[in-house]
């Protein structure tokens, strides 16, 4: 292997045979691309954040080379690229690896689609693609030791955008310097601002993964036609890390069992539409709501414990207790604990735009409060403790130190299935049950798909 750590993770990631992962990784990513696809497909009909994005590609024009999940409108590459990120995090609802935390698959998935849709593919080979770009965005999270956030950076689209770069590198079968080219390009334009988190009428939050998707497939289809990069995009004197993390951090977690150990089977699937930091506290409300039989409108107060990355979903408090976007709702933890109080479930019919209104959540979530527990590290990513005070002067907590979805409590396929079906019902040109189950099968199946571009007609 090269001794340059950028050519050494593109020889890895490029030359290794899709016929040789394992069976659970390529099915860990036949999940991912089906939940990814059904999110995206959601967001068509169900999201008016993505409709600028939508009328910008429309307007460009160009050669018709892959397709607008959801509308079925034939654009350009990067084009399609673009809208579909703006898609994947809109209603945020798609995987996560909770160990970071990331959305690893954001950008990745519709950076890979449409570099199958330009070039072509099989569904081994797609699915080799998602496994290897996911892995890659959970390596690089893993082997930082200063947070990028401590530079005003805001991580996941960053670092999800060099995933999605070499997966559309890898379906377009470019060589490993063609890759590390393509990376360069990527650090020339790839940037997110922290202060993503700070405004609340924002809705570049929900619309970001647009950007680096976008940047993916343009850098890969420059770099096939011989611009020329950098030596060492990651580890160079001014290269990724020196300027996101100043320099700080590990080649252990980025070398340690590539090609053989894939985090993608330690993926996060979401029951519900919010911030994964929300789950452990929606589960925590439904559970106690269930055990007392629980009218809201004896709950007096409610607090919410947790750690760095709750106390981000709770503050700052006025704008939290009343977003005013729905991308800050999703964002907010005492909106979406009122919500799981006074709503039988958090669904895309109860947490659409409406919700922003709904008096009885408002009143409720201007009662809460949130209270940091400084030892609670990245190992309480999703996890939650709510602790509830009735009008009567009785207390009631509950904790939940790992959501649903995360590896140990696993949403089953039949359930992926089921939000799939619920989310293309949402689509802008929705599919009927019968149609969406078939296709959820096929998905669930793409190792047996001989070309991606046949299932991609289907949608």
């Amino acid at each position: 292997m090269p001794h340059n750590l950028s050519l050494q993770l593109a020889t890895r990631s490029l030359c290794l045979e899709a016929g040789t992962l394992p069976r659970q990784a390529l099915h860990a990513a036949e999940r991912a691309v089906l939940d990814g696809i059904g999110v995206m497909l959601a967001a068509s009909g169900a999201s008016s954040d993505v409709i600028p994005f939508r009328e910008y590609a429309l307007a460009r024009g160009g050669k018709p080379e892959a397709r607008i999940l959801g509308f079925n409108d034939p654009v350009a590459a990067d084009q399609a690229a673009f809208v579909n990120g703006a898609m994947a995090h809109a209603l945020d609802y798609e995987d996560a690896f909770d160990a970071v935390p990331l959305h690893p698959n954001a950008s990745l998935l519709p950076a890979a689609l449409a570099s199958a849709e330009l070039h072509g593919c099989s569904g081994r080979e797609f699915l080799a693609a998602v496994v290897l770009g996911c892995d890659l965005v959970c390596r690089l999270g893993l082997s930082l030791r200063q947070r990028m956030e401590s530079y005003g950076w805001y991580p996941p689209p960053i670092l999800g955008a060099f995933g999605a770069t070499l997966a559309a590198a890898r379906i377009a079968r470019l060589t490993p310097r063609q890759l590390c080219d393509a990376w360069s390009m990527l650090l020339c334009q790839n940037s997110c601002a922290g202060e993503i988190k700070y405004s609340p009428d924002a809705t570049l939050r929900a619309v970001r993964e647009a950007f680096p998707a976008q940047a993916a497939v343009t850098c890969v289809q420059l770099a096939a036609h011989g611009v020329r990069g950098f030596d060492a995009p990651f580890e160079g004197k001014a290269g990724f890390y020196r300027l996101f993390a100043g320099g700080d951090y590990d080649e252990q977690p980025l070398l340690a069992g590539i090609g053989e150990v894939f985090w993608i089977e330690q993926l996060s699937f979401k029951r519900w539409p919010t911030c994964r930091g929300t789950h452990a506290y929606i589960e925590a409300a439904q559970a106690l709501r269930q055990a007392a039989r629980l009218d809201p409108q004896r709950i007096e107060s409610f607090l919410c414990i947790g750690g760095d990355i709750q106390q981000m979903l709770a503050e700052p408090r006025q704008s939290k207790r009343a977003p005013r976007t729905l991308i800050d709702a999703k964002f907010s933890l005492p909106f979406v604990v009122a919500m799981a109080f006074t709503h039988p479930e958090i669904d895309l019919e109860s947490l659409s735009s409406r919700a922003l209104a709904d008096a009885a959540v408002l009143d409720l979530a201007a009662r809460s409060e949130f209270q940091r527990d400084p030892s609670w590290d990245a190992e309480h990513a999703a996890g939650g403790k709510l602790i509830l005070r009735l009008r009567s002067g009785e207390t009631l907590q509950h904790e939940v130190a790992r959501a649903f979805g995360e590896p140990s409590r696993p949403i089953s396929d039949a359930l992926l299935r089921a939000k799939f079906v619920d989310c293309a019902s949402h689509a802008a040109m929705p599919l009927t049950r019968e149609r969406a189950h078939c296709l959820a099968e096929r998905l669930l199946n793409l190792d047996r798909e001989a070309a991606v571009t046949n299932l991609l007609r289907q949608l």
